[in-house]
């Protein structure tokens, strides 16, 4: 089976997840970290080049106080907790979105795991917290203020510069919420209604599968592609 180059995931569902089955919307969070690692580990073993993982949007600071501040402890006792499996994987990690909103620790953290993952050979791990599309576009632009905007230019100024070939949603949802928009131009879109802490391996295998079964033209027709071969 053929992975994709750069998959993306938006881990939707670990409140409603612990509200299923009468726990506080915090141990969803807990346990949609253990499948986050899981994951990870997962996606690193089987060779795939790219993952980007949405953890925390620039709306989601919009939520009950006591949930935010939860959630950036979590983080930060996570990574602690993590630390050598992490470094085990060899992975390549960055940290992108509004990372100025983050309280210093957290922006410590960010700017020390990229520092000392940056020469790695594992997989590209691309950590989105505190981001939104729109908000990367905008800082894009204000990159090249002053100069004529071309596609290409915005696509190597971008946060995150490798288009997405297949987004996978868990929870039921099927919207993007302002995730990668310019890299999912043509991504595959997938969506499951499994909540996130229940994504399992084999959950992403039938992702994979659902992404050999497209026909990707990209615009164009198979047809015309091979009179030109």
């Amino acid at each position: 089976m053929k992975l994709p180059k750069h998959v993306a995931i938006i881990l939707d569902g670990n409140g409603r997840w612990a509200k299923a089955k009468g726990l506080p919307r915090s141990f969803g969070h807990q346990e949609g970290l253990k499948a986050l690692v899981e994951l990870i580990k997962y996606t690193n073993s089987i060779g795939l080049e790219e993952l980007s993982v949405f953890g925390f949007s620039t709306e989601n600071w919009n939520r009950p106080k006591t949930e935010v501040n939860y959630i950036m402890e979590l983080v930060e006792k996570g990574y602690k907790k993590y630390q050598e499996k992490i470094k085990a994987m060899d992975l390549k990690i960055k940290v992108v979105g509004e990372l100025e909103m983050l309280k210093p620790s957290l922006q410590k953290i960010a700017i020390e795991v990229e520092e000392a993952t940056k020469d790695n050979k594992g997989m590209t791990l691309n950590i989105c917290f505190s981001y939104g599309g729109k908000q990367e576009l905008v800082r894009t632009f204000k990159k090249l203020e002053g100069q004529e905007i071309t596609i290409e230019k915005i696509q190597n100024n971008l946060d995150i510069k490798t288009d997405v070939d297949l987004l996978i949603r868990t929870g039921g949802n099927q919207r993007i919420s302002n995730f990668l928009i310019w890299q999912l131009a043509y991504a595959e879109l997938y969506f499951t209604e499994v909540y996130f802490p229940d994504f399992k391996k084999e959950d992403f295998d039938q992702a994979i599968e659902y992404y050999n079964k497209q026909e990707r033209r990209f615009g164009g027709l198979k047809w015309a592609r091979k009179l030109k071969t």
